[in-house]
């Protein structure tokens, strides 16, 4: 008897699935999927605003203040995100106060807050629980952090941060944009710029068990730099941002799983592949319309 005629591509299409419903059969990786794919999201959406607005670096500051939360949380023995929220927040708002409204800038801000929470994180672990493994797991995030209720507590704040900066999209893009001018036209710039700050801490701590301390920056700075590279409208970047993130989070799990990879550090493998393809694309797509005007000049010219 003759074998059967498999369509082309059928068996790989099949093992993706099957690779997929093994993936989700793992509590675990149902937790870790629902809330990175809600913190991508909510990163890229806050990462076009502050990439434009040169304060991108205030993910990796508040990182190292998360981490430091972290820390005191463990040595408390309290729920991690109850501990870390309010005083990474505090640490928000803190940084967009100094940097304003002092002779400090925003770069130096964040060095002096970031260097310091780390260090305090570092001493405290080092006092309670020892310098083991559960500092890699801070630094570099771990799949298996995410509790029932973290992934609860997440999925609330999360519709927050998304509730939260679609009602006040149009005030954003204008606080993003021209700052001097929105404040002329009457724009509360610094509560809007508080609003990002607020929106920005919670993010960061939400992503942060999974995608560590020194990664979790990256959800909110690839993305908009990636989208960028083709789009040229607030508006598009921000849409194209925030799908670029969400399927290379996708990616990067799906990775993670069949090759044992860090997960923090598979997705930011991702988002760079990402980033170089949309370069890429526009590098190729700026040779072509060179070529074109070119010839379009020697014909005239003929």
């Amino acid at each position: 008897m003759c074998a059967p005629v498999q369509e082309p591509g059928f068996g790989e299409v099949s093992v993706v699935i099957n690779i997929l419903i093994e993936m989700f059969s793992y509590t675990f990786l149902v937790r870790a999927v629902i809330v990175g794919l809600l913190v991508s999201l909510c990163a890229a959406l806050l990462g076009v605003s502050l990439v434009l607005k040169r304060y991108s670096m205030i993910g990796d500051g508040l990182s190292h203040v998360g981490f430091g939360t972290l820390a005191l949380a463990t040595a408390m023995n309290a729920a991690p995100l109850t501990v870390s929220i309010p005083i990474v927040v505090l640490a928000a708002f803190l940084l967009l106060r100094i940097s304003e409204n002092s002779k400090i800038k925003g770069d130096a801000a964040i060095a002096l807050i970031s260097t310091g929470s780390l260090a305090i994180g570092v001493v405290v672990i080092s006092q309670t629980t020892g310098m083991n493994t559960d500092v890699c797991n801070y630094m570099f995030g771990s799949i298996l952090a995410m509790s029932k209720d973290d992934v609860n507590l997440s999925i609330t704040l999360a519709i927050v941060v998304l509730t939260l900066f679609v009602l006040f999209y149009n005030k954003i893009f204008a606080v993003t944009f021209d700052e001097t001018f929105a404040q002329a036209t009457g724009t509360k710039t610094g509560l809007y710029n508080m609003l990002i700050a607020f929106l920005t801490a919670i993010t960061i701590v939400l992503g942060m068990r999974m995608m560590g301390a020194l990664l979790i920056s990256s959800l909110i700075i690839f993305p908009a730099l990636t989208s960028m590279r083709v789009c040229k409208k607030f508006k598009t970047v921000t849409v194209c941002s925030a799908f670029v993130s969400v399927i290379c989070f996708f990616i990067g799990v799906i990775g993670s799983y069949l090759y044992a990879t860090p997960t923090g550090a598979s997705v930011v493998i991702i988002n760079i592949i990402a980033f170089l393809l949309f370069w890429a694309a526009k590098f190729i797509s700026q040779s072509r319309i060179i070529t074109k005007t070119r010839g379009t000049v020697t014909i005239r010219r003929g």
